[in-house]
């Protein structure tokens, strides 16, 4: 046998190492803006506040925050704005005036309505009774959130309700609602002292773009203006989220969230308008209704509680990019390490391609491992989403070193039938067992997210990163290595069909701008024909 030269592999790794290196340093790279999104010298006009924290939820109504965690936030929110909105009186939030006096803040208070009557007749006493004992605090009273655009009012009873509030109180009364139900429900206009709109480009039918985003509040404003003329208008909601998917073209990052709020901030400033950013603190509550992009609207870290973008700081999407570069080339050397390990134990020559093969594996599995990681840590939530996560980036780690070892022996890409068949297709390796149940898991769930994507699209996250790293491999092992002969298997062929079938759906629903989508859809078709191209080797006897 002809001794095994170093030489291809080792120049592989430099090349891969370099590109690790070259990409993260390149996702990596911070933004400069003219203006910070937290200002020391310049206070914020007014944030939303919610007390939140963890597994605290006001989906569950005996959910009752404390004075003490209320105050603690209260405290840090005053050194960067001079007001906070709230949006009901129960959990605790009663208790924000009271505590809001005591280090400064003023109080823009909310009445939560609904369907419920005699609820709606509570938080109405509840909240007058604070504006009458907190004169000097509460500066506004908002009779309602969004009640119209959730269809749980008409719009003659929440007129009825604001005249009703607004004879008990001396301060402002306004509603907040999305700026196109005020244009639907004018009357509304007549009732209140001024009008305050909600602008979020993220959520538009038609998904604003991020470099847009500041300009399009701007023309909505100046819309509502002039529909409303005699009354101010307040910006009661606008802002960006720093995690979650795609819509069409508008990307959460991070630096589209400091970007945006700058921009926003800067705009106000220059224009003279009020503007209240949504939201102090990430709310992780909120993800069970919008998925993970509704807890990341913060300026405040939901966990850490400090401010994600601090003065003076460069502003990135991966501020743990080295960590997470290292990892990505620890991966990639573990990727060549199981291809020389394989060889010593099987001494020959491959062929270039093979080389060549787990080169590409690595290199993509290094590049694209700080992300499916990153997005495992943000789109983890709860117990059944970390396990779903978490066994997608095992596989996705597993994929390139088994798929090595694989190419490295000769070894064709495992069916189903070898893992979960009878006894006669069985008898592979242990680690032919184990590329098995990686590519099982691997197809399990983007089935699971293809189908998805289909039915109930609209908060579910694209899982690119981690699938691509699963994928490639398996589709270079089947390439290389495919059974010459054999019977196509029924479950590989059921699932490539549906993976065809709904990858084409996802790909036409989010449009072309969406490349997250474009991106994930592409892996399903790659899944897919690595599927449908899998042969039975062994019959039955």
């Amino acid at each position: 046998m002809e001794p095994i030269s170093f030489r291809t592999p080792l120049a592989l790794l430099l090349t891969s190492l370099s590109a690790i290196a070259a990409v993260w340093w390149w996702l990596a790279t911070p933004i400069t803006l003219v203006r910070a999104p937290i200002d020391p010298d310049a206070k914020l006009q007014c944030v939303s506040y919610a007390p939140f924290r963890g597994a605290q939820t006001p989906l569950q109504p005996t959910t009752h925050i404390g004075p003490e965690q209320i105050e603690r936030d209260l405290v840090d929110l005053a050194k960067i704005t001079d007001c906070v909105r709230t949006y009901s009186i129960e959990n605790g939030l009663d208790q924000v005036p009271g505590l809001a006096a005591k280090v400064g803040l003023k109080v823009i208070q909310g009445i939560w309505l609904g369907s419920d009557r005699l609820k709606n007749l509570v938080q109405i006493s509840i909240a007058v009774g604070l504006t009458k004992q907190y004169p000097q605090v509460i500066t506004a009273l908002v009779v309602g959130n969004e009640v119209l655009l959730r269809g749980e009012m008409t719009t003659a009873d929440l007129a009825a309700n604001i005249r009703s509030v607004k004879a008990q109180v001396t301060v402002p009364v306004t509603y907040a609602d999305v700026w196109e139900f005020w244009l639907k429900n004018r009357e509304i206009y007549d009732a209140v002292d001024f009008v305050t709109i909600h602008i979020l480009p993220y959520w538009e039918d038609i998904p604003v773009k991020a470099k847009f985003a500041a300009s399009h509040v701007d023309e909505i404003r100046k819309r509502m203006a002039v529909a409303f003329p005699g009354k101010e208008i307040l910006i009661g909601e606008t802002g960006w989220p720093s995690a979650g998917r795609m819509r069409e073209g508008a990307l959460p990052s991070r630096t589209n969230q400091a970007r945006i709020v700058s921009d926003i901030l800067d705009l106000a400033k220059r224009e003279g308008f009020r503007v209240n950013l949504i939201e102090a603190y990430d709310q992780p509550w909120k993800r069970q209704l919008e998925g993970t992009v509704g807890g990341y609207w913060g300026l405040f870290d939901a966990a850490k509680r400090v401010v994600k973008y601090p003065p003076g700081q460069v502003i990135s999407n991966y501020p743990l990019w080295k960590w997470q570069m290292g990892g990505g080339m620890a991966l990639s050397v573990a990727v060549f390490l199981a291809a020389w390990l394989t060889l010593r134990r099987r001494p020959w020559t491959p062929r270039p391609t093979s080389w060549i093969a787990v080169g590409l594996w690595a290199t993509t599995g290094g590049i694209l491992f700080g992300i499916a990681a990153d997005k495992m840590f943000y789109e983890s939530y709860g117990v059944g989403g970390w396990l779903q996560w978490g066994a997608l980036l095992a596989a996705a780690i597993a994929s390139p070193l088994l798929c090595t070892h694989a190419a490295m022996s000769g070894r064709s890409l495992p069916t189903f039938l070898e893992l979960l068949g009878p006894r006669e297709f069985r008898g592979g390796s242990f680690p032919t067992a184990l590329l098995a149940i990686a590519l099982a898991v691997t197809t399990l769930i983007a089935t699971e997210t293809a189908l998805g994507f289909t039915f109930d699209p609209r908060y579910r996250d694209f899982p690119f990163a981690a699938l691509t790293m699963a994928v490639m491999p398996f589709a270079g092992l089947m390439l290389l290595n495919r059974p010459q002969a054999g019977v196509r298997p029924i479950a590989e062929s059921s699932f490539a069909g549906l993976l065809v079938v709904t990858a084409l759906y996802t790909g036409l629903n989010e449009g072309a701008a969406n490349w997250q989508s474009m991106w994930t859809c592409a892996i399903y078709l790659l899944l897919a024909l690595t599927l449908w191209r899998a042969r039975v080797a062994q019959s039955p006897k």
